[in-house]
């Protein structure tokens, strides 16, 4: 087995002032190259590497194909999401003070700090993967560690099809969403696919537009021609140096956007989002926590509370800014768990309120219409026969049986 090159040349570097780096690395694995051989150094530099550059003892699982999240309790436990939920990995952290440790140096690989002044940290690995860490004593037992792996390609809605997220009559439906410029938000709840989805439909938008991306925190995977993305700052340990999504919304208004993006519509920035779909700006579009279609009106008032507006100021702007909504969710529990795409709803004005009227709904695995959908074949420019019987819009299948009143297709 393969020893470490001698302690003094590594605490040379770090006396030196000089942060670790790949190229500082080698030259300390270099050292021991009498010692060890070239394949030793090799083995050292890879583990030198790992335990300062990447994410340590964590690293293999954010290497594996179908990760999407990464947990670490104050316990030293790690959990893991492949997809069907959180499930405990055969992974060695150490006691409190390695896991602080791993905790401080990924927030520094972020551009973060974390300590007693700083004790919890929101940041972006160079590698993609999105960090949150926090200490105690706001939390309990030792340092915590979350890590959000992003899409290591950027997904169609062709591999959303192919993963049976939903069926080929919504998949279209979706493209006339993007194509006729509706403004939209994908809802859902935390890890459903909100994100997945959104990135996979502005994959849609023709290759001339420019989009305009506001995050917190990067997470789409757009690959496109133009895309240009203003991502928020948090305070410095002073407190100043804060950049809000409100303020970047703004900003994004300047940057003559075709379509505005808003990664997670989570606060006041909702209120400049209403205005801009509301002056022109077609097409824009975002995510939202709720746990149901629903659910979505409320959610807009609540957040509109933030920025200082009314339920009827809020109901009349988001009348004419967001016109689809598109729901996703999981179906099934454990390894049998998977994304789906629930329904897609149309809001419309019923008895002086706005509410959302599902236009297609996944009842039982069936694709259903319902009240909304000649709201929606109106709104998208479906045609005729469309709105007549067909779930497709291209298609001259009838729709035939039922469910919960929804005539489907099977």
């Amino acid at each position: 087995m393969s020893q470490m090159p001698p302690e003094p040349a590594v605490w040379q570097e770090i006396r030196g002032g000089r942060a670790p780096d790949q190229s500082s690395l080698s030259r300390v694995a270099d050292v021991g190259l009498a010692l060890l051989g070239r394949g030793g150094v090799e083995s050292v530099r890879d583990t030198l590497q790992t335990r300062l550059l990447g994410a340590g003892p964590l690293e293999p699982l954010l290497d594996t194909d179908g990760v999407t999240d990464v947990a670490v309790n104050g316990d030293g436990s790690v959990w893991v999401d492949r997809g069907n939920g959180m499930e405990r990995a055969d992974v060695e952290i150490g006691g409190p003070v390695e896991l602080r440790r791993l905790a401080v140096r990924l927030a520094g690989l972020a551009g973060r700090r974390l300590d007693e002044t700083a004790p919890y940290v929101d940041g972006l690995l160079p590698s993609g993967v999105r960090l949150h860490a926090i200490l105690p004593p706001l939390v309990g037992d030792g340092p915590h560690l979350t890590l959000r792996v992003p899409s290591r390609t950027a997904l169609t809605l062709t591999d959303l099809l192919d993963r049976a997220m939903f069926s080929p009559d919504v998949s279209e439906v979706l493209q006339a969403v993007v194509r006729e410029r509706v403004a939209f938000v994908v809802t859902g709840g935390t890890g459903a696919g909100k994100t997945t989805l959104l990135a996979a439909m502005l994959g849609e938008a023709a290759a001339w537009e420019r989009l305009v991306v506001v995050e917190d925190v990067r997470e789409l995977r757009l690959v496109r021609p133009q895309v240009v993305r203003l991502e928020a700052r948090s305070p410095n340990v002073e407190g100043v140096g804060e950049v809000t999504l409100t303020t970047l919304v703004r900003q994004a208004l300047r940057m003559r956007p075709d379509r505005l993006v808003v990664g997670e519509v989570r606060g006041a920035e909702v209120r400049e989002l209403l205005t801009a779909l509301n002056t022109g700006h077609e097409g824009g579009c975002g995510t939202l926590h709720a746990n149901a279609a629903a659910d979505v009106v409320a959610r807009f008032e609540a957040l509109g509370a933030l920025a200082g507006l009314g339920p009827g100021a809020v109901h009349a702007q988001l009348a004419s800014a967001v016109r689809v909504v598109v729901h996703v969710g999981h179906v099934g529990h454990g390894p049998d768990r998977v994304r789906r795409l629930e329904s897609i709803g149309v809001l419309v004005r019923e008895s002086g309120r706005l509410v959302v009227h599902d236009a297609l709904a996944s009842v039982d695995a069936r694709t259903c219409r319902g009240p909304g959908w000649p709201a929606l074949c109106q709104l998208l420019h479906l045609p005729a026969r469309a709105r007549a019987g067909n779930i497709d819009p291209g298609g001259n299948r009838p729709s035939t049986g039922s469910a919960d009143g929804l005539r489907s297709e099977r």
